[in-house]
């Protein structure tokens, strides 16, 4: 590992970006149609329960990231390949989400741009983050994190202003009942954002105060929790249902909308600004876990070496892990929910808490 600390503040301000990186960008719920806000808060609540798996987890192993403690648990074999496992599924939330971002630029700004030019640029700056480590990385959020609230406050009121908003298109609630609303949860927004904590596992060992960990996470998680339930209802109540649920990138379509004063108009280009910032946090944590997690576990003396070597196979990935963006977006909707994302975000974690638990009940047995 590093031989790196960060503060609890510094901690908090990377849940938020992270959690709210993407989650802007493509708003999870969509299904639920008018309700999605729903699913969202449902997802938050759930996300936190989960967390509370990652935090115990935690509490048994506090001076080990998730690769070393998951051979503690299970024994060297099992837990060597489990936890090869988990690296390859940071390296793939990496691609999607760097994926994500070289198609909003590709179909909104740069039209003529190959994709794996606009990967590369992204790529390239976030594996020279990776490299100055997790202090440098922190640092840069903390700057950053002011200004996306700055630029997100900004996008509201002129939203608003603009007579955008037109809340009768959140009505009627539950127009469904709870099914689709609870189906939404269950397949997308208990494990998207919120789930995808789990790769805090690999950072949490270089929190400074071992005592702020539940509250720095746990509160950063409520809080882009609350940001993207607003996004949703700002999205549905400006674009309405249908344009919501078919619009690629919903916040994108709904700041295109800002029309004030007949000449502040044509901020969409801006605002891609505040979506790039959470994009590159987003990937940046998935692969500096990743780039970690290779590093304790086939024992490297240094994290830097791996960087860029995992760093390029992340980039091809990200070209070739579907032939067209509706291809890509169908994968994450239909096969990543199921076979990716409640295995390593929910079921193993749970199984290793338990296997914990028993382990080190049998330990204070013991030594009693």
């Amino acid at each position: 590992m590093e031989k790196a600390k960060i503060k609890a503040s510094q901690m908090f301000i990377l849940v938020v970006l992270f959690e709210m990186g993407s989650a802007i960008l493509i708003v999870p719920g969509f299904a639920a149609k008018q309700d999605a806000w729903i699913a969202i808060l449902l997802g938050l609540a759930c996300g936190l329960l989960i967390f509370l798996i990652y935090y115990q987890l935690y509490t048994y192993y506090p001076e080990l990231p998730f690769t070393s403690y998951v051979q503690e648990i299970t024994g060297k074999w099992i837990g060597r390949l489990l936890g090869l496992l988990y690296i390859i599924y940071f390296m793939y939330f990496a691609t999607r989400v760097l994926r994500d971002f070289g198609e909003l630029l590709t179909t909104t700004i740069y039209f003529n741009t190959p994709l794996i030019v606009i990967n590369s640029l992204m790529m390239l700056t976030i594996i020279y983050g990776v490299r100055k480590g997790i202090e440098v990385m922190a640092r840069v959020g903390e700057l950053f994190f002011g200004v996306i609230y700055l630029m997100a406050s900004a996008g509201f009121l002129l939203i608003l202003f603009s007579g955008l908003i037109h809340l009768e298109n959140l009505q009627p609630v539950l127009e469904f009942g709870w099914k689709p609303v609870f189906i939404t949860f269950l397949r997308e927004t208990n494990l998207r954002p919120f789930g995808e904590m789990i790769v805090f596992t690999m950072l949490l060992p270089y929190l400074n105060d071992k005592k702020k960990v539940k509250t720095a996470c746990m509160f950063g998680m409520i809080l882009a929790g609350i940001n993207v339930t607003i996004t949703a209802v700002i999205n549905v109540a400006t674009l309405g249902v249908d344009l919501f649920e078919r619009s690629n990138f919903p916040l994108l379509t709904t700041i295109g909308k800002i029309q004030l004063a007949n000449f502040i108009e044509r901020l969409d280009v801006l605002f891609m600004l505040y979506l790039v910032i959470g994009g590159f946090f987003k990937i940046s944590i998935f692969f500096y876990a990743a780039v970690v997690g290779a590093t304790d576990l086939f024992h490297f003396k240094n994290h830097q070496k791996l960087s860029f070597p995992i760093g390029l196979i992340i980039l091809l990935a990200s070209v070739t892990i579907a032939s067209n963006y509706a291809e890509h977006i169908q994968e994450g909707i239909k096969m990543v929910p199921v076979y990716i994302q409640w295995p390593f975000q929910i079921i193993i974690p749970t199984l290793l808490l338990i296997i914990a638990f028993f382990r080190n009940r049998k330990k204070k047995t013991i030594s009693s």
